[in-house]
């Protein structure tokens, strides 16, 4: 143990000044992960870790043991029903990632495997699923992947009926992923280079992402952005949330092609969430009330002087 020692990684001041504050950052190109000098320091990095933890092989290979012992390796989730799907995941002995599966019209009818994420993983180092958006009349499936660990996924578009991808390729996207009623139109989030979900898409399957029309752009560095749907299915909701503040834009499901409506524009300090049922939105907000209380709204009028 006493001849083994860790590396150094080298001081590269990187000098720069932001919001007119002077900032110095000794170790800014670790974050280069292409770089062969951060590589080369990752690798000593795990050399280190192996040698030291070395005599604890034998335990940690007991641990584990012991650990898996105790999971239920082939197991099931509760199947959830949509229309006339039950749907649900499985996941077998031996094998990392889940089963994405469905029957119709019965739980005692034939399985059919949506996706399964270890042949989605096979050959990768790294595997992780981020998108599963299914079309309303389900019969397909845009899902998004990524292998390198980073908040990037590539999302694509899955025929169910024949179980094969449509040429539908769209890379740099991030989770969230939300079908128009047209079963051909969905929405998507963009990543900026900094890996914040900032720009909403609008998406026709078959067409080249380079056709894709850019939506929402949101400028404000301290938002994100996030898709979703409704459980009336009536509406899409676009929110954009901060740590302390959020604001929310609404569409018909049946008109892809308008625009988003606000429903409340952004003040600091306030947060709120929408759903919908009839002619009303429910909101749930910390206005006023710092552990949040529910109003509601006309859809035709959603400002909040019509919150009550």
């Amino acid at each position: 143990m006493t001849s083994v020692r860790p590396p150094i990684a080298p001081r590269k001041p990187r000098r720069r000044t932001v919001h007119g504050v002077r900032l110095v950052d000794a170790y800014a190109w670790l974050r280069h992960r292409d770089s062969p000098a951060a590589m080369g320091y990752l690798k000593a990095e795990n050399d280190y870790t192996r040698a030291v933890m070395k005599n604890t092989e034998s335990l940690r290979k007991r641990l584990y043991g012991e650990m898996v012992g105790r999971i239920k390796e082939t197991d099931s989730t509760v199947p959830a029903r949509k229309d006339n799907f039950f749907y649900y995941s499985r996941t077998e002995k031996g094998k990392q990632y889940p089963i994405y599966c469905r029957k119709k019209d019965s739980l005692e009818a034939d399985e059919q495997i949506l996706l399964d994420a270890n042949q989605l993983a096979a050959g990768h180092d790294y595997f992780r699923l981020g998108a599963f958006a299914l079309s309303p009349d389900h019969s397909l499936l845009a899902y998004s992947v990524n292998f390198d660990g980073s908040e990037d996924f590539l999302l694509t578009v899955k025929d169910l009926s024949t179980d094969e991808l449509l040429s539908d390729r769209i890379p740099g996207t991030s989770y969230s992923v939300e079908w128009a009623n047209d079963n051909r139109t969905f929405f998507y989030t963009r990543l900026n280079p900094a890996h914040r979900p900032f720009q909403l898409c609008r998406h026709t399957t078959g067409d080249p992402a380079e056709k894709d029309a850019l939506v929402y752009h949101e400028e404000d560095e301290a938002f994100y952005l996030t898709i979703s749907r409704t459980l009336s299915e009536r509406f899409l909701l676009l929110e954009s949330e901060s740590n302390s503040s959020s604001e929310t834009r609404y569409l018909e499901t049946d008109k892809p092609e308008g625009a988003f409506r606000l429903i409340q524009p952004r003040r600091p300090g306030v947060e709120y969430s929408v759903e919908h049922r009839g002619d009303e939105f429910f909101i749930v907000t910390n206005d006023q009330a710092p552990n949040f209380r529910l109003l509601r709204t006309p859809v035709s009028k959603p400002t909040a002087e019509n919150w009550r």
